[in-house]
């Protein structure tokens, strides 16, 4: 029986209309329930697995997003969610947006809409702990390969 970790999820509001924040909620209500695939929301990056970001990201956040995105220990999945997270939506023409969230860290997985629903939302956490699982599996592989090659 194979056990892992449940992944732990990290939101942060970018610089959002709160739209999609809304449906981040949503996905972790009872309606939707999102933890039924074994994730776990935290608010804290040092626990966190899972980085969803919402909404662009402009001067004054940058360096946030890069600090919550440094202290998450790796393996890690970074989902961004909705439109400005992806690219910077309506705002990307405007002085004080940079762009989407992979302008500062990169990003595994996208999740447009305006306001992304929490159908897709979910269906971007699964792919998200696919990929987690994925990266997981060559970190040890790697480690293995390195330990091997010390004995040698």
């Amino acid at each position: 029986m194979k056990m892992s970790k449940s992944p732990w999820l990290l939101h942060y509001d970018g610089s959002s209309c709160n739209g999609c924040d809304i449906e981040v909620l949503a996905a972790t209500t009872p309606v939707y329930d999102v933890e039924r695939f074994g994730v776990v929301n935290t608010g804290n990056p040092k626990h966190a697995d899972i980085f969803l970001i919402t909404g662009g990201v402009n001067d004054q956040n940058k360096e946030v997003v890069k600090q919550l995105y440094d202290q998450m220990p790796d393996p890690k999945v970074v989902v961004a969610i909705g439109i400005c997270a992806c690219d910077g939506g309506i705002f990307k023409e405007c002085y004080n947006i940079l762009g989407g969230a992979d302008k500062v860290i990169p990003v595994d997985i996208y999740v447009p809409g305006c306001a992304a629903r929490p159908e897709a939302i979910i269906d971007g956490v699964v792919k998200a702990v696919a990929l987690l699982d994925q990266k997981r599996e060559q970190m040890k592989a790697a480690e293995s390969a390195e330990g091997g090659a010390e004995h040698d």
